[in-house]
């Protein structure tokens, strides 16, 4: 004997109803019960116009009208025009009835539970009906039964409880004296030990096949529905989930009683005792394995079995001091919500007894809320507890596995990722038998705590991150070409999938959760739609990606506004533009705070030489215990390309006209040549070593004539012409000297006045900056380590490629958080 049963979307048209039928024909059976459901939205439309007629709406006619039709539409597109009659007359009396008591519901304008059970289950037995007659008219017999005759419950409508003595009885018995082979049966539907209709509650036609399956002692019970099994998380909520190939009856329970839908909570209870296994097929894909529930677990390398959620939970919090060491709070709380039938989810208890907390359906909070404060009237009057505490718009994960039993530290890897990817944790809850670790956090990071959770313990292959980009300049796109170049090698050697969502400009954004086309992203651009920095970060916080990385590649003032809140989401800020650093301190100080209180990566390498090592190279050396003494440097790539070439015979202007189609300065070369860029990169090394400066701290002693610094660039240049002399006895000065010119930043910590200054300095041949050529960088450390010879770093210090290739590599360290 095997039972199996089709859900409502096996069953939801014709074209589905007859690959239902050729599973039921092709199988091969001694004994078969086939249980279906209503055609698939018929019992909501059923409900509906039990409502709407309550409500006095004539609007039900309409859709009792449409149901009827769909049924005959169904009843022509699958029996054969010789066998429609009887079948059709069958429909069109049900309807009938349908209608009559919908009629009686719209005159008395009261919908009853009883009522309501007695309209909605003639969504199955019309199903069932056509089904079974399409199958008689294929040559196949097959006995309709009328599970109301069969299965009997108790008088609790819309969710009855089974007579399971009574109702094992009879069907045992039935099916003794039947000598036929192939039945089916309505889903869903009962009735009392009066023969008044009931039915089992939402998902029961899950549950009848189940009694049928237990009463029988049935070899296989077969779940038939539109998956390829019980996943390890909901398919709507994450890509790359994975059929679980066996469970147990166990952890399927615990899997349903948190959200997952492809089986109904109480189906597995009449199996389990008789040891009969279940087996989830997708009516769609017939030759997929699918998942097996059993008794036994199975001891592979999974250690979590699945991952589950459930939305709309409300918190209720009982606290007070009046609670400690006092019995019987607890039972009283808990008689409060059993007596008005609110069922209570998740449960978690203070050691001390000083609170109690327990997760129940968002839409019984209110009524929860005036029960207990009822219940618990004399002891809030007399301050042994607080009026209880209700927070809504929150959800349950859940993390379930037979084999998280006795395995450490699975809790603590379920709430690191949680944490590092900013998801607060309200309450959490675990079994003592270590089967279920639950964990309630706001509704909005469901979908983020699902896919983080899913990462962590099932896809091992590679972490995948989400990469939002601000700026399409020169450092911009030669990142964007690098990400591009790099994705393979992240992926095979880094186990990195760096997926790149978005991509800003000033006006204009592309965003594409799947991915953005890297090799065409350009183009898309000239077509994009209008949005702004508020409207980009905007959209990253409310779509709340895990392993997000935002990525500032401008150097708008702007932009770094917006660096608080991504922080505070726990997103990662990779800066390339230095204002957030540079900014007054308190900016720079809550920017800091920010990633440091969310656990959240702020990393900008790239403000102070290009990719050179340097700031990480200051924080190693105060990590370790090391004092910064005095710093000196050229760290002005543009500047020093510009200085390496100027000698006199070509005009300063055009030696900086070369530097800027080079790349090498700021869109406007007066940020480089006032200094004030230097100053910026000079102030953000002196507060990495400890000190607290602002701008006006640093001494600038400018080489340029104040008339070049007014008006637009071409004005700009055209000054710098005008002043050729000046710049040309700057060269001559210092080559008299036998010295070369070097704009430098300096800072002592132990000075006096001002520690910090920029400007031109002659450099001779002894100095460790003689020999710095093209657009390089150089740094001296001096540190109580470091006194006599200093640290130093050299190397490329300007130029988009050599940028880029800077942010890139803190993208890396932010993927590593």
């Amino acid at each position: 004997m095997e039972v199996i049963k089709f859900g409502g979307s096996s069953v939801a048209n014709a074209t589905n109803i007859n690959k239902v039928i050729d599973i039921v024909i092709n199988k091969n059976y001694s004994k078969l019960i086939v249980v279906v459901s209503a055609l698939g939205g018929i019992t909501d439309a059923l409900l509906y116009c039990a409502t709407t007629a309550a409500n006095g709406n004539e609007v039900y006619k309409t859709t009792l009208t449409q149901i009827e039709q769909r049924h005959i539409d169904a009843v022509k597109e699958l029996v054969p025009m010789a066998n429609q009659s009887s079948v059709l007359s069958q429909v069109i009396k049900l309807c009938n009835e349908i209608n009559d008591i919908s009629n009686g519901i719209f005159l008395l304008g009261e919908l009853t539970l009883r009522s309501k059970d007695k309209i909605v289950s003639y969504g199955e037995i019309l199903s069932s009906i056509i089904i079974a007659e399409t199958i008689n008219a294929k040559g196949t017999k097959i006995t309709w039964l009328d599970t109301r005759l069969l299965i009997t419950t108790d008088n609790n409508f819309s969710n009855a409880a089974v007579d399971f003595k009574t109702t094992n009885q009879t069907i045992e018995t039935f099916f003794k004296t039947n000598n036929n082979t192939l039945f089916i049966a309505p889903g869903f539907i009962a009735a009392n030990a009066n023969g008044v209709t009931t039915t089992l509650g939402r998902g029961g036609s899950d549950y009848t096949a189940a009694i049928f399956a237990g009463a029988l002692y049935a070899t296989l019970l077969e779940i038939w529905t539109d998956v390829s099994g019980m996943m390890t998380a909901d398919p709507r909520l994450v890509s790359k989930i994975k059929v679980i190939p066996q469970i147990s009856y166990q952890e399927a329970m615990e899997l349903s009683h948190f959200g997952a839908k492809v089986i109904y909570p109480p189906t597995i209870q009449p199996v389990l005792s008789k040891n009969i296994p279940v087996l989830i097929k997708n009516t769609f894909a017939p030759n997929d394995e699918g998942t097996v529930i059993k008794n036994e677990t199975i001891n592979d390398n999974n250690i979590i079995r699945g991952i589950s959620s459930i939305k709309k939970i409300a918190l209720l919090s009982l606290e007070g001091s009046g609670m400690a060491g006092i019995p019987g709070f607890s039972k009283k709380l808990f008689e409060a919500l059993a007596a008005h039938k609110i069922n209570v989810i998740l449960i978690t208890q203070s050691s001390s007894e000083h609170t109690i907390c327990v997760g129940i359906d968002a839409e019984n909070a209110l009524l929860a809320q005036q029960i207990i404060d009822h219940a618990f009237a004399y002891e809030i009057e007399t301050q042994k507890v607080e009026p209880i505490t209700v927070e809504t718009n929150l959800s349950i994960v859940a993390v379930v596995g037979d084999n998280m039993k006795n395995h450490t530290g699975i809790a603590g890897k379920m709430f690191s990722a949680l944490g590092k990817n900013g998801i607060n944790i309200r309450a959490i809850a675990q079994g003592s038998s270590e089967r279920n670790i639950s964990a309630v956090i706001a509704e909005t990071n469901v979908a983020k705590a699902v896919n983080v959770l899913h990462e962590t313990f099932f896809e091992t292959e590679f972490k995948q991150v989400n990469i939002f980009i601000a700026g399409t300049g020169n450092v911009g796109s030669k990142l964007i070409s690098q990400l591009h170049a790099q994705a393979l090698y992240m992926q095979q050697h880094k186990l990195l999938q760096i997926k790149v969502v978005g991509i800003a400009k000033s006006n204009k954004a592309i965003i594409a959760l799947d991915g953005i086309n890297l090799t065409t992203w350009q183009t898309q651009m000239e077509t994009a739609p209008t949005y702004n920095i508020e409207t980009f970060t905007n959209f990253i916080k409310e779509h709340n990606l895990r392993n997000t990385i935002f990525v500032d590649v401008t150097a708008n003032s702007e932009v770094p506004n917006y660096y608080f809140g991504l922080l505070q989401k726990s997103f990662a800020v990779v800066a390339c533009n230095k204002i957030a650093c540079s900014n007054n301190y308190a900016f720079y100080s809550s920017t800091k705070n920010a990633a440091l209180k969310n656990n959240a990566k702020f990393l900008y390498e790239t403000n102070v030489g290009a990719s050179l090592p340097i700031i990480d190279t200051l924080n190693n050396l105060i990590n370790s215990g090391d004092t910064i003494l005095k710093m000196e440097a050229v760290l002005s790539g543009s500047l020093n390309f510009i200085f390496n070439n100027y000698n006199g015979t070509t005009s300063f202007a055009t030696v900086v006209k070369q530097a800027q189609a080079e790349g090498y300065t700021e869109p406007d070369p007066r940020l480089d040549l006032s200094g004030k860029d230097v100053m910026r990169k000079i102030l953000i090394l002196a507060r990495e070593a400890g000190e607290i400066m602002e701008m006006e701290n640093i001494e600038n002693i400018s080489f340029m004539p104040p008339s070049c610094m007014l008006g637009t660039v071409e004005n700009f240049y055209a000054e710098m012409e005008k002043n050729e002399d000046h710049f040309k006895k700057l060269f001559l000065d210092a080559n008299t000297n036998n010295c070369k010119l070097k704009f430098v930043a300096s800072y002592n910590a132990n000075a006096t006045g001002k520690k910090a200054s920029v400007g031109l300095q002659h450099i001779n041949a002894t100095h460790d900056f003689f020999h710095l050529y093209g657009k390089d960088n150089i740094i001296l450390f001096y540190t109580n380590r470091y006194t006599e010879q200093p640290l130093v770093i050299k190397g490329a210090g300007a130029g988009a490629a050599v940028t880029a290739s800077g942010v890139f590599a803190d993208i890396i360290r932010a993927c590593n958080n």
